[in-house]
């Protein structure tokens, strides 16, 4: 048994958005594979108090916890890669820590003295940090023993600053076999010389030095394997010895960096720098991602779909619906194909403009084998998911809209088949006569950050025969992850029912529409939750792993077989490792690929 918390900070160089988070979630993926129990924290340099009003351009999409906390997507990579479930405290950022140091100061808990960065702000962080780590993020309830914290940005901004200045404090407060700092760095290769160049990584090491902090490992990332003699020159000017320097090439798929990194021998290093008291083999887990990869990397078939959004420039911004499509391919043994469809390019007012982008993304639409429409905010393009929706109704294309592709869905049905033509949502049209979603209650217009319905609420299925509960696993209920303002307006939900479209899935009270599907459909599914939060590698999501099977034609077969393989066959009770411990065996759903 592990006597004190151990701590891993991931720092980064050269460049943001370099894989910090994945290589943090790798880290933490091959030290629970030893039987280990990790939590993970991100630390977020900017004053936001949360992600919640961020444009998905800004950082990628809002990734929502089961406490309702809105965070950086990178906590989205700590759950599904650990399989763990994380609270909004899990995510720090300067302005959280400046509102409670603010706010104790109000309070007089400073009792005269002169706030400051330090020491007042540095021991809030590390207080925050310690306090955090503990908190149990597993099934069963244990104290971690591990914490990986991810220092967001590049060492040497100033935001960061009083960050890495806590840091340098905190390596002395809980002694040196208990911390360790893990660098990742930049190895460029310019196209002209194809030489791999070092003096980034050397800058950014020695800018790390100068602020207290010494890398432990230094991962440098590249675009191909690291050449013997670079690692040496890095090991020679950063100070550290060769086996500290780790290459983190492009891989084919992200499941291959716990297994990358396995191979350079990290988990010995860990064991031996930090004192760990485990087996230094990875045991089955990391069999079961080596598999994972090899299959992902095998697939022969192949599965579209279309992904009906507006922000669709930035593929980070629809993250955990990549992820979410991604398990459920790979788990009918299916190779995936986004294609990203811009909606406003499916409006009307396209055709008269850029009639070109107009015929490319119809085009997109007609040629998929699947349609999505994720959820979003603002009325721009709204019109152009409609007609989206609208056609996948009638071609019989399978179809999932999630939160407002859901209410567009109800949207478009009480247009062409209520013959409501001005039905819509007071969010889109305050006036409309027909507003058949309408915002809550208890949402206050005042304020925007935090004002909405978010986290893990219940729903209740209300029929035996819905597609969703069997996929589900004929269950009475759900727990899904919630981020909304507007609901669909419930006193028009008869006029819905007598035409064949259902609500099959209400919240507790029977007030608020969770579910719907379309009677002589394949697969006309809409949520207003948010599945895509708590789809794993493999437990595919049952609205996601839906919609591929009915895109790939496997749906009523599989409904058929009493959804035998069903993908939600949790394995946290089963064990304590982040994937079932029940040999590997158990994971080759590609059974389903012989029907």
């Amino acid at each position: 048994m592990l006597s004190s918390m151990k701590y891993i900070l991931v720092t980064g160089g050269v460049i943001s958005g370099i894989g910090k988070g994945i290589i943090a979630s790798s880290v933490g993926t091959i030290l629970k594979s030893c039987g280990l129990n990790v939590t993970a924290i991100k630390i977020d340099p900017y004053i936001n108090i949360d992600a919640g009003t961020f444009s998905p351009y800004e950082h990628g999409e809002v990734f929502v916890l089961d406490d309702g906390g809105e965070v950086d997507l990178d906590l989205g990579n700590y759950e599904r890669f650990l399989d763990i479930r994380l609270t909004k405290d899990n995510n720090l950022t300067t302005g959280k820590i400046y509102q409670s140091v603010i706010n104790k100061e109000r309070r007089g808990d400073y009792l005269g003295k002169t706030v400051q960065v330090v020491p007042h702000i540095t021991d809030a962080i590390q207080e925050w940090v310690m306090r955090q780590a503990k908190v149990p993020v597993d099934v069963g309830d244990v104290e971690p023993q591990v914490c990986v914290i991810e220092l967001g940005g590049t060492v040497g901004d100033i935001e960061s600053m009083p960050f890495i200045e806590a840091f340098r404090q905190f390596q002395f407060k809980v002694k040196r076999e208990n911390f360790c700092n893990i660098h990742v760095s930049l190895v460029p290769q310019p196209s002209a010389t194809g030489e791999q160049k070092t003096k980034p990584t050397q800058n950014s090491v020695r800018e790390l030095r100068g602020l207290g902090l010494s890398p432990d490992l230094i991962m440098c990332r590249c675009s191909t394997p690291l050449e013997n003699s670079v690692k040496e020159k890095i090991s020679m000017f950063c100070h550290v010895e060769p086996e500290q320097v780790i290459c983190v090439h492009d891989v084919s798929s992200i499941y291959r960096v716990p297994l990358l990194l396995e191979n350079q021998g990290v988990v010995g290093y860990f064991c031996r720098r930090l004192d760990l008291p485990i087996e230094t083999r990875p045991r089955k887990m990391l069999a079961q991602w080596k598999e994972m990869s090899d299959r992902s990397d095998r697939l022969l078939e192949h599965c579209s779909i279309a992904l009906v959004g507006k922000y669709t420039k930035f593929s980070d911004s629809y993250a955990s619906v990549i992820k979410a499509l991604e398990h459920s391919a790979l788990a009918i043994s299916h190779k995936l194909e986004v294609k990203y469809v811009d909606s406003a390019d499916l409006e009307p007012s396209t055709l008269q403009e850029e009639p070109v982008k107009y015929h490319e993304a119809w085009q997109k639409l007609c040629s998929a084998d699947g349609i999505l429409v994720p959820g979003g905010f603002g009325v721009r393009g709204t019109e152009g998911k409609i007609q989206a929706i609208n056609w996948a109704r009638k071609q019989k294309k399978p179809f999932l809209g999630v939160c407002l592709g859901m209410q567009l869905a109800v949207c478009e049905f009480a247009r062409n088949m209520l013959d409501w033509t001005d039905a819509n949502s007071t969010e889109f049209d305050p006036e409309t006569k027909h507003p058949v979603v309408i915002d809550m209650p208890e949402h206050n217009p005042g304020q925007m950050g935090g004002t909405m319905r978010l986290g893990k609420r219940r729903t209740i299925f209300k029929t035996k025969n819905s597609i969703l509960r069997k996929l589900y696993g004929d269950v009475d209920y759900v727990e899904e992850r919630h981020r909304h303002r507007f609901e669909v307006n419930p006193e028009l939900k008869q006029h819905f029912e007598d035409k064949g479209f259902h609500f099959v899935g209400q919240d507790v009270e029977g007030e608020r529409m969770e579910v719907i599907e379309l009677d002589d459909h394949p697969y006309f599914v809409g949520v207003q939750y948010h599945p895509e939060f708590t789809s794993r590698p493999i437990k595919p999501s049952p609205p996601y792993f839906g919609l591929l099977l009915a895109a790939a034609g496997r749906l009523p077969g599989y409904l058929q077989k009493g959804c035998r393989l069903s993908p939600r066959d949790t394995y946290s009770d089963r064990s304590d490792s982040s994937s079932p411990d029940s040999e590997v065996a158990d994971f080759k759903l590609c059974s389903i690929t012989q029907e």
